[in-house]
């Protein structure tokens, strides 16, 4: 079977001058060449074309002059790779049985071994697609080098951090910064350590106290050694406190009550909400905002977005959260991987849309002319 993992086999035969809806086609399979043969299906020979078959328009002939079939494992039937099986296709004429005698024609024995393909040429599209993103991300991370300040989009959340965090220093209030429910493994999680990392170099430079609770010690652990490389950076390595980050627990609840605790004794002037969250984000933020603090929020969890942005001031939606690094810190490689990321993404609406068009300019005038863009276009989406 072309392109498939193995398990498979498919059988292909040209279509006869006699093919027609009287005429019926069974399939045959066998152990040995002599048989005996079991029955696997029975078509209309006027079925089961090549072009039937769901397959891009380049990797084979999608024209009706050949039959086929694709012989699959089942519960009945199990296909092993590297054994051999044996095929043959049997052609009934209904009409002669009519007639009084039914003719079948017998088509020789043929071998097959299921074995798996070193390239799909299905998923052609899928690798050419990845070839042009990725020179695509270097030429834009090269770009970005040459120019530092290329454009990004402002973000209202992130400009708005210093002024959280100066509004802290001067009211000599801490800042409280969460980091998700998940662990390392989350990709929102990564996200809100690189953010703390750019936090905890303002705070640094402003002398003001940095409070990080957690629920997951393998967090904990990443980010004590990201808060003092900030601090490092910033030239104030004696300010740096190990306490700064500091493990509560790992049960949800018991986490969100000890956090609301924190935020009702000690009234921080600025809350972060970065990372994923569950069912505690509306309750964080909540008695966040009873408080009186600045509240910052970034997530990917759409169903606690609604919350966030009720109650913070300024909440990174969705992908936000993942260019934020990029946005604070104007490292050439993050700035050049965003911009090659929207680049991509630019490129897939307008492909959209082109299909778009195109089918519906088919559905008018009939599709025939359009079926290879169109079948181009499917298999990107």
């Amino acid at each position: 079977m072309p392109g498939d993992g193995g398990g498979s086999i498919g059988l292909s035969w040209r279509a006869a001058p006699f093919d027609g809806p009287t005429v019926r086609y069974q399939i045959y399979i066998a152990d040995q060449a002599q048989g005996p043969f079991t029955r696997l299906a029975e078509f209309a020979a006027d079925t089961h074309y090549k072009s039937d078959v769901d397959r891009p328009w380049w990797s084979w002939d999608r024209s009706k002059a050949y039959h086929f079939y694709q012989v699959k494992s089942t519960q009945d039937l199990r296909l092993e790779n590297g054994r051999t099986y044996f095929f043959k296709v049997a052609a009934t004429d209904l009409s002669a049985g009519q007639a009084g005698g039914m003719q079948t024609i017998e088509g020789p024995v043929q071998s097959a071994v299921p074995a798996p393909n070193f390239f799909n040429l299905a998923k052609a599209n899928n690798f050419l697609l990845m070839v042009l993103f990725s020179a695509l991300v270097l030429f834009a991370i090269a770009q970005a080098k040459r120019h530092p300040a290329i454009f990004l989009r402002r973000i209202p959340g992130l400009d708005a951090v210093e002024e959280a965090i100066g509004r802290a220093t001067e009211m000599g209030r801490p800042i409280l910064y969460l980091t998700g429910s998940d662990d390392m493994s989350s990709l929102s999680t990564i996200a809100a350590t690189v953010i703390l990392g750019q936090v905890a170099k303002k705070t640094a430079a402003y002398d003001t106290q940095l409070q990080v609770p957690h629920r997951d010690p393998i967090v904990m652990a990443i980010c004590q050694e990201i808060v003092k490389e900030s601090y490092l950076e910033a030239g104030r390595p004696d300010a740096y406190r190990d306490d700064s980050n500091f493990f509560i627990t790992n049960d949800q609840f018991s986490h969100t009550a000890a956090v609301n605790g924190i935020m009702l004794r000690e009234r921080p002037a600025a809350n972060f909400f970065m990372g994923f969250y569950y069912a505690e984000a509306l309750l964080l933020a909540e008695t966040g905002a009873g408080t009186g603090a600045i509240q910052i929020a970034g997530t990917d969890a759409d169903l606690q977005l609604p919350f966030f942005i009720t109650t913070c001031d300024y909440t990174l939606i969705g992908e936000e959260l993942y260019a934020a690094s990029a946005y604070l810190s104007r490292e050439p490689v993050l700035v050049g991987t965003l911009r090659g990321q929207d680049l991509g993404k630019a490129f897939l609406l307008l492909s959209m849309v082109i299909g778009t068009v195109l089918a519906t300019i088919g559905g008018l005038v009939g599709p025939e002319a359009f079926v290879p863009l169109l079948q181009l276009f499917r298999d990107f989406k």
